[in-house]
């Protein structure tokens, strides 16, 4: 099938000039098409320029391609969400309720909420039921023009549960038209059974889940929650590097709540991403950036939360490479709108309108190593296209709290026009 969006405002490209993920001014660079147009064949992108030398380059293209009209309208690459809790039984509403009445988050955790109320509702959720309203969510995230999607476990905390979630995710990365990409992150917390025990914990992890998932091929990346009164530096760095050892590409969750040295850590075991990092120390925010350790920011979470914004401004002059993200999940994130995240990234984390553009597309598609196949509009890289309903870039973050989704195309096929989700092959 050949498709041609024709005549838009903007066609947003992020070209990859740099091949690897963009800093400093480098994030600046959206590489604009005016009047642009897109020529697609297949699940392939062929060619991004005027429709007039398009024609000329390509005619027998040209000839057969369905044409999508997007005149007064913004066109660029797919978004891509590179750090979700996507599957997981339950919500929390609750606790949001407990901290409005100031309640703190750890404060709730250790009360039995928090992550440990999700395990149970997870345990307790069939395959379908996950299956069903995980597929649900992505149909939500489609609609905001998400593309791709991450999707750690880590609410079971046993085997059978940790299967279960990363099952689901590869169910749906082979029925969903968005593409889902799996982190285990059987590290998620300590079970209550093991509290006063941690470390058996860890060896759980590492002599009997790690094998299993590189063994079944259930996730490429692997994940751990660095924080104190979760996992301590060296119980994450054993945990990281077991996985490593597997074949697994290691992530962390670090500096979430207290300054941990988890940046550091992330930058010493060769991690493509540390995540969160609202507290951050500066002396692991400069080691991020020598080691090219991306740092997923997720202001969604500290909005909930009502806690401090990582310093995003400073991060990206220093040198680290910024991605930014929904981190859905039904406690700390219960949102599916990469929009609104996008909005919050430039209001309280100092980030400019190309910087937030660039860290949910081509960074974000590196941080979870899919930089070269998504992220950027550009000949031979996955047909994944979205069409705004604003006039310019600028208008995304002004119109802020909105959804200005108008088409989607994934992998060549269109399957959101008009706003409206088109039937799926579920």
């Amino acid at each position: 099938m050949t498709i041609l969006i024709k005549n838009a405002n903007e066609v947003i490209t992020l070209k990859d000039h740099v091949q690897g993920p963009r800093t400093k001014e480098q994030m600046r660079d959206i590489a604009i098409v005016e009047n642009g147009s897109v020529l697609i064949e297949d699940n392939r992108i062929v060619a991004v320029g005027a429709f007039e030398q398009l024609v000329v380059d390509f005619p027998d293209f040209i000839k057969n391609a369905e044409l999508v009209d997007a005149a007064g309208k913004v066109v660029m690459p797919g978004l891509v969400d590179c750090h979700t809790h996507l599957v997981h039984g339950g919500t929390r509403e609750q606790e949001f309720n407990m901290r409005l009445n100031g309640s703190t988050y750890m404060e709730i955790m250790n009360a039995g909420g928090g992550i440990h109320a999700t395990t149970k509702r997870t345990r307790e959720t069939s395959f379908e039921q996950l299956y069903k309203k995980t597929m649900q969510h992505l149909d939500v995230f489609l609609k905001h023009g998400v593309t791709t999607v991450e999707a750690k476990s880590g609410y079971g905390l046993d085997w059978e549960t940790e299967k279960k979630q990363l099952e689901v995710a590869k169910k749906l990365q082979e029925t969903h038209s968005v593409d889902v990409v799996s982190t285990f992150m059987g590290a998620h917390a300590v079970p209550r059974d093991y509290k006063g025990h941690e470390d058996d914990f860890v060896e759980l992890v590492i002599q009997e889940m790690l094998p299993k998932v590189a063994e079944l091929e259930l996730a490429e990346f692997n994940d751990v929650f660095c924080e104190k009164g979760v996992f301590t530096p060296e119980q994450s760095r054993r945990i990281l590097e077991a996985g490593k050892a597997r074949g697994l590409t290691p992530k962390i969750h670090a500096d979430e709540i207290e300054p941990y040295k988890g940046a550091e850590l992330a930058a010493e075991v060769g991690a493509i991403s540390a995540e969160h990092l609202l507290v951050a120390s500066d002396e692991g925010i400069q080691q991020m950036a020598e080691a090219g350790t991306i740092a997923v920011l997720l202001p969604g979470t500290a909005f909930f939360l009502r806690a401090p914004f990582a310093r995003g401004r400073l991060m990206i002059d220093e040198g680290v490479p910024v991605a930014i993200s929904t981190d859905f999940n039904p406690g700390s994130s219960p949102t599916m709108s990469l929009p609104f995240i996008m909005n919050l990234a430039c209001m309280h984390m100092g980030m400019t309108l190309e910087e937030v553009l660039t860290a949910t597309t081509i960074n974000a598609a590196y941080a979870i190593n899919r930089g070269a196949q998504i992220g950027s509009l550009e000949a031979d890289k996955q047909a994944d296209v979205i069409l705004l309903d604003v006039a310019n870039y600028k208008q995304l973050q002004y119109f802020y709290g909105m959804n200005h989704t108008n088409t989607v195309i994934k992998n060549g096929r269109i399957v959101v026009q008009n706003g409206i989700l088109l039937e799926q092959e579920h």
